[in-house]
């Protein structure tokens, strides 16, 4: 199972938390889709026989594309790659593009599952963000993908936001649970240097976040999560059913191989890690020349090592001690047991041999990680 990843750089408006690759200028769009059709041209033998199962375009805002573009572009992907076993094709949009005429296009493509970006169902905290659409809108585009015919929809919100009480982060959640929905992606709130947000909070132009209120708002989360007996399969990540998780982010977590395409987009086989040039005008320069826009990184023992527990903690399938000790060695699996003993054993579970975090330790992921990381 491999897949691919192809991002979009533009976007209609800049938010003011995202430190994701993108433009606010939509002039360069026509020579970007000539220079990624090179690209996936000179990609061609990057899987070799290997079966592509998800196709996902991210960014960016992918729906800032024609039905017409997504279709030459497939069209080009079936060229070079074997497409007939892909079962997920996810196309990232933004609530304010999927009108009901765009929806009715995009049924006529490949496209099978559409990720759309609500992040709060309050105006105030869209406004915060410095989103295009409010929460009218935000309803009102999942209720017409769905009519539209698409049965597989996802949203994303973000919780940890100044403004966001505890009472509204339930009314979000409540929101989404009552809408058409088969996956539900949250985030917290977090500040990235070199954003429009994390100036704005330098100069006092807007509320920092409060990192108490982003983890009791996780725990709320995964409180109303249960209620619903939905299934969280991964920290972020929860699906009405298995049938619904994310086939394509399910493969980066289980360390299947796939290629990203686009400018700032990355590649991973399990021992190299390819990453290409996060500028539009360079990458279609290059390409247009037939030049790489890549550069690669071979991974070391303890990369992969480190790469497979970061992956493995975060969801519900965990880190397999047995497979650490035969695909790293049994000094691998002897310094994850003495890190693992000085951490909070309320934290985390061994069972079967599966380490696993506890509710509690989900909410130290990234910092359990790292102590087991071996540097």
């Amino acid at each position: 199972m491999a897949g691919i990843y192809i991002h979009i750089p533009f976007c209609r408006q800049a938010c003011f938390y995202c430190n994701f690759h993108f433009s606010t200028s939509l002039k360069n769009k026509d020579n970007f889709l000539l220079a990624l059709t090179k690209e996936i041209e000179q990609k061609r033998n990057f899987f070799g026989d290997e079966k592509i199962t998800t196709l996902y375009f991210g960014g960016g805002t992918p729906s800032v594309l024609s039905a017409e573009e997504i279709n030459s572009l497939t069209n080009q992907l079936n060229r070079y790659f074997k497409l007939d076993d892909v079962i997920e094709f996810t196309l990232e949009a933004n609530p304010e593009d999927l009108t009901a005429e765009y929806l009715l296009q995009l049924r006529q493509t490949r496209i099978n599952r559409l990720s759309i970006g609500i992040q709060s169902f309050y105006d105030e905290d869209l406004e915060y963000m410095n989103r295009i659409h409010n929460a009218k809108t935000a309803i009102e585009s999942v209720n017409r993908a769905a009519q539209a015919g698409f049965t597989n929809l996802t949203i994303d919100l973000i919780y940890g936001t100044p403004g966001l009480t505890d009472e509204r982060w339930i009314e979000n959640i409540k929101r989404a649970f009552s809408l058409p929905i088969q996956h539900l992606s949250c985030y917290a709130l977090t500040i990235e240097e070199k954003t429009a947000l994390a100036a704005r909070i330098r100069k006092m132009k807007a509320k920092p976040v409060n990192e108490e209120q982003s983890a009791r708002q996780f725990e709320i989360l995964i409180n109303e999560i249960g209620k619903m007996q939905w299934e969280q399969y991964e920290i972020s990540n929860f699906a009405r059913r298995e049938e619904f998780y994310s086939v394509h982010n399910s493969n980066y977590w289980t360390g299947e191989p796939y290629l990203g395409l686009g400018p700032s987009a990355h590649s991973y086989n399990n021992k190299i890690r390819w990453f290409n040039l996060a500028n539009n005008s360079e990458y279609i320069r290059r390409l247009m020349k037939n030049e790489e826009v890549a550069q690669s990184e071979v991974l070391s023992v303890n990369q992969q090592y480190n790469e497979y527990v970061m992956t493995g903690l975060r969801t519900k399938w965990g880190v397999e001690l047995q497979f650490v000790a035969e695909q790293f060695g049994a000094s691998k699996l002897e310094y994850l047991g003495y890190e693992l003993a000085r951490i909070n054993p309320g934290h985390y579970t061994i069972e079967d041999g599966i380490l696993l975090l506890t509710n509690s330790g989900k909410l130290f992921a990234d910092h359990i990680a790292a102590a087991l990381f071996e540097v």
